[in-house]
């Protein structure tokens, strides 16, 4: 008989690929969330997975096998308290991940504060491209794939390792379930204030990841940050280090930027060994690239497939995505949650559009922005673009009053660094207002790691029918004698 999964918070971004991977295994899948938005809740749709809105206790019946819990689903949520007073099996999204999908595989984890999604994705194309038929799970849709997972019949499984805790009664990260074989650390910051007490607290629940690498196994770590160094430290296995420095192992030279594609040599134990070339923007993106590169090279894929699957990788939703051109302005979504990835994504801009305006809209959404404690560094990443809009904290109700991100002091703090900034709360305002002012040529960056009310598409809109009134005022002109 087919075994019965339901997932309560399906529209995650890991959770949604997990009902996929679950459902191609086999198994019947049910699942349910509160709103779904996309690009989930369309992926989800076209794997004719249902999402059933909102939470109920009916969407239980019948009574499934086993339920998953998403890391976001916590006591009072009345499905879960369902499934505890009918005793009803529930694991977490990377037990199960671990149990069904990982076991006897060569497990790959990429795992950082920031770049996880996009190394991941660079891997995963890589391998394919090689004809390695890898497994992967990745925290977004590889635009490559169309897909954020694959199962495939090769020894690989690659993934993202996410250091978010794993469920309600499951404190720890999520990558603690995954026992790497072989492990890329990108970055070591500070970041869900929400679990974490300080930068400590993260640096020790890397230690830990990095722990988990078996002697037998590989470690490469970016060179250029402080907290990878102390992580590193701990590791058993041979740590191999890449990006800028001169003794690392894998050192990328020559960066250059153009308006379409982005170049770059890499030298390994200083000889030179392979040009690479893509179509992304972002110095972010080359270090990312690089790893990728030196890891599927330790893993015997000759050069000359790693250079030609990069050039020819696209993507990830949601990150520096052109979601429409609307003659003449430009409007990007990314899904930038943190500072340093605000930083990376407006400097990345510049670069790709030096010579527009670049304006930046923000939903202070993620567990990290909605809180004061990186508020400084925030008003210094959003001060390089031109024009600044932040909207209304997401749920700010939710954070004490000392504790929640201070909008006045940001939008002062920006306007120090002498950048136009304002704080105007709703989507309906932020297009009313602020689309008279969009002009032919400007790049409109929309940062929000949620569905920040469907500004990605009210947008684009508002700024047509501006248009569109234009033509018809000028149409309706009389003409002077």
């Amino acid at each position: 008989m087919t075994r019965h999964i339901h997932l309560i918070g399906i529209c995650g971004t890991a959770m949604a690929s997990l009902a996929g991977m679950l459902q191609q295994r086999g198994f019947r899948v049910s699942g349910s969330d509160a709103a779904a938005y996309p690009p989930m809740s369309g992926f989800l749709e076209s794997l004719g997975i249902k999402v059933m809105q909102p939470f109920a206790e009916h969407n239980l019946d019948p009574r499934p096998d086993v339920v998953v819990v998403g890391n976001v689903i916590s006591r009072g949520n009345i499905e879960l308290e369902y499934v505890l007073d009918h005793r009803i099996p529930f694991v977490s999204l990377p037990q199960i991940l671990h149990d069904e999908f990982l076991v006897g595989k060569e497990v790959i984890v990429i795992a950082g504060t920031h770049g996880k999604t996009t190394t991941t994705s660079m891997l995963a194309w890589i391998f394919s491209s090689a004809g390695l038929r890898p497994s992967f799970l990745i925290g977004g849709i590889a635009e490559n794939f169309g897909s954020s997972f694959q199962l495939g019949d090769g020894e690989h499984f690659i993934l993202e390792g996410d250091e978010y805790d794993s469920a309600f009664f499951d404190k720890g990260p999520k990558f603690m379930h995954y026992f790497p074989d072989s492990l890329i650390l990108t970055s070591v910051e500070f970041d869900h204030a929400d679990i974490y007490k300080d930068l400590d607290a993260v640096e020790t629940a890397f230690k830990r990841l990095v722990n988990l690498v078996p002697k037998r196994g590989r470690i490469l770590a970016f060179d250029q940050a402080g907290g990878v160094e102390h992580c590193a430290a701990r590791a058993f296995c041979p740590v191999q280090r890449y990006g800028t420095r001169p003794n690392s192992a894998w050192r990328a030279t020559d960066l250059k930027f153009a308006t379409d594609r982005t170049t770059w040599t890499v030298a390994h134990n200083g000889e030179p060994w392979a040009s690479f070339e893509f179509r992304l923007a972002g110095e972010y993106n080359v270090w990312n690239a690089t790893a990728a590169a030196a890891m599927s090279a330790e893993y015997g894929i000759p050069k000359q497939h790693i250079e030609s699957a990069l050039k020819t990788f696209k993507s990830v939703k949601r990150r520096l995505e052109v979601k429409a051109e609307v003659n003449g302005v430009t409007i990007v979504d990314d899904f930038a949650h943190h500072p340093t990835a605000i930083a990376g994504t407006l400097t990345a801009l510049r670069a790709r559009y030096p010579k527009c305006r670049l304006w930046v809209i923000l939903e202070p959404r993620s567990n990290t922005l909605r809180r004061n404690i990186l508020q400084e560094d925030l008003a210094k990443s959003l001060a390089l673009a031109d024009e600044v809009v932040v909207a209304n904290v997401f749920n700010s109700s939710a954070i004490p009053p000392a504790e929640r991100l201070d909008l006045g002091a940001l939008a002062a703090s920006i306007q120090k660094h002498g950048r136009h900034a304002r704080i105007i709360p709703g989507v309906d305002s932020i297009v009313q207002l602020v689309s008279p002012e969009i002009r032919p040529g400007d790049v409109i960056a929309i940062l929000s790691n949620g569905g920040f009310d469907a500004i990605y598409e009210k947008l684009p809109q508002r700024l047509r029918a501006l248009a569109g009134q234009k033509a018809q005022a000028s149409n309706e002109r009389p003409v002077e004698a």
